[in-house]
């Protein structure tokens, strides 16, 4: 089975947040589907389904950049947290998302279907919210309860639901019952990041020992939580590939399956093959998606993380 290296969507395939004009949803298009930058897509997908991107922003020292841009790279984000230098990040503007809305009324969309990572995780659902308020046409926000690719293939599910016929409220739903069915799973070497940026979720019980244990992660109902303690990362990654196959396995038809990391290739490879070899049955003609995560998502896990995403075709 295919492995598909991947890399976040470029700039081009965002809109920017000083430049939306010319970037907003097509003409032809009735609804339209938006997502956020931390949805791990890659440019190739999000052109096939239209999807507009729109990007949160990374902190730097006292810069902020739109993730995406050149300034504000993984490997960017991975550098300054080796180097122990000031990383945050932050939601995009209510009035950027309003911008975005309003572009896709001009270019003759009925309504708009938002799908965003967890509210629990980001105020980019909040941003969502406010900016839908003050649209131009109708707009469905969805909060996915997830993160990273299972948002990403939830936007996805959307897209597609809509190319089929669906109204917004159809497509929303279909956005959450993807979401709702995906697992992902992740590997830290530190709980530092995330406690730093307030993500740690209930996984704040691991911090006391956290040099002692290798954790592995979870997203469970849109927050972090522990799903095993490991002592050993080689342990700890072959766990992971253990409850990436188990959770495949649970679903009774195809699935779509990501392997993401944060400066961490070589891992990120050899997992991806692996799974793509031990679930090539449920895969069909899909390939693995192996990515390196985006910046934003990056700063709060840090470099040497670990993911994988199974997504049910639901």
């Amino acid at each position: 089975m295919p492995v598909t290296p991947t890399s976040p969507p470029e700039a081009g395939d965002r809109v920017e947040s000083d430049d939306a004009a010319d970037r907003g949803a097509s003409p032809t298009r009735e609804i339209v589907v938006v997502t956020d930058s931390t949805c791990c897509l890659p440019a190739d997908v999000i052109a096939e389904h239209g999807l507009v991107v729109v990007p949160l922003q990374v902190v730097i020292g006292s810069d902020s950049h739109d993730e995406g841009s050149e300034s504000a790279t993984p490997t960017r984000v991975a550098e300054a947290l080796r180097e122990h230098r000031a990383v945050s990040t932050s939601r995009p503007a209510p009035a950027l998302l309003r911008r975005v809305y309003d572009e896709a009324a001009a270019g003759g969309a009925s309504a708009v279907v938002s799908v965003h990572l967890s509210g629990d995780m980001s105020g980019t659902l909040e941003a969502a919210q406010l900016a839908a308020q003050q649209a131009s046409l109708p707009v469905v926000c969805v909060d996915t309860r997830q993160v990273g690719a299972a948002t990403g293939y939830a936007a996805v599910a959307a897209a597609e639901a809509v190319a089929g016929g669906a109204d917004p409220h159809e497509a929303a739903v279909a956005a959450r019952r993807r979401a709702d069915a995906s697992a992902s799973y992740f590997y830290v070497d530190t709980l530092e990041h995330l406690r730093r940026g307030g993500r740690i979720g209930s996984a704040a019980a691991l911090l006391g020992g956290a040099l002692a244990v290798k954790p592995l992660l979870s997203i469970d109902d849109g927050v972090v939580t522990t799903r095993e303690k490991v002592r050993t990362s080689a342990k700890a990654i072959a766990r992971l590939a253990e409850l990436t196959v188990a959770a495949a396995e649970t679903s009774a038809g195809p699935i779509d399956l990501c392997v993401a990391h944060l400066a961490a290739q070589e891992r990120a490879d050899t997992l991806a093959e692996e799974l793509a070899d031990r679930l090539a049955h449920r895969l069909g003609d899909r390939f693995v998606w192996s990515t390196e995560l985006g910046a934003v998502l990056g700063a709060h896990v840090g470099p040497g993380m670990l993911a994988a995403c199974v997504a049910p075709r639901v």
